[in-house]
C-alpha cells in the first residue's frame, strides 16, 4: 500500500547540481527519520544522508560539504540537494523511511555525472 517514489535524477556534468525528491504514497506513521543511499555498480548500498524527524542530520564523509538533505514530515517526503557533483558520486539513489514499525525503501533513481 505504501510506496516512495524517487525523482529529480538524471545526467549532469561534473561541478553541477541536482534535486533529488522523495514522495510517499499512502500514509505513512511513525517516522522516525528518512535518508538517501546509494549503489554504484559493483559497490555495496551505502548511506548518503540522513534526517531525523526532530531535523538531525547526518552525511557520509564523501558527501559532507556538497550535498544537504531536508524534509517536509507533514507530507513525507525527503529531498537531498547535491551540489558540486563528482563522477564518483554515480550511483542509483534510493529513498528510505525509517519507522516503528520498520523501513520502506523507493525503486531508486539513477544520478550518473559525466562530461
Amino acid at each position: 500500500q505504501v510506496q516512495l517514489v524517487e525523482s529529480g535524477g538524471g545526467l549532469v556534468q561534473p561541478g553541477g547540481s541536482l534535486r533529488l525528491s522523495c514522495a510517499a504514497s499512502g500514509s505513512v506513521f511513525s517516522v522516525n527519520a528518512m535518508g538517501w543511499y546509494r549503489q554504484a555498480p559493483g559497490k555495496e548500498r551505502e548511506l548518503v544522508a540522513t534526517i531525523t524527524r526532530g531535523g538531525s542530520t547526518n552525511y557520509a564523509d564523501s558527501v559532507k560539504g556538497r550535498f544537504t538533505v531536508s524534509r517536509d514530515n507533514a507530507k513525507n517526503m525527503v529531498f537531498l540537494q547535491m551540489n558540486s557533483l563528482k563522477p564518483e558520486d554515480t550511483a542509483v539513489y534510493y529513498c528510505n523511511f525509517a519507522t516503528l514499525w520498520g523501513d520502506y525503501w523507493g525503486q531508486g533513481t539513477q544520478v550518473t555525472v559525466s562530461s
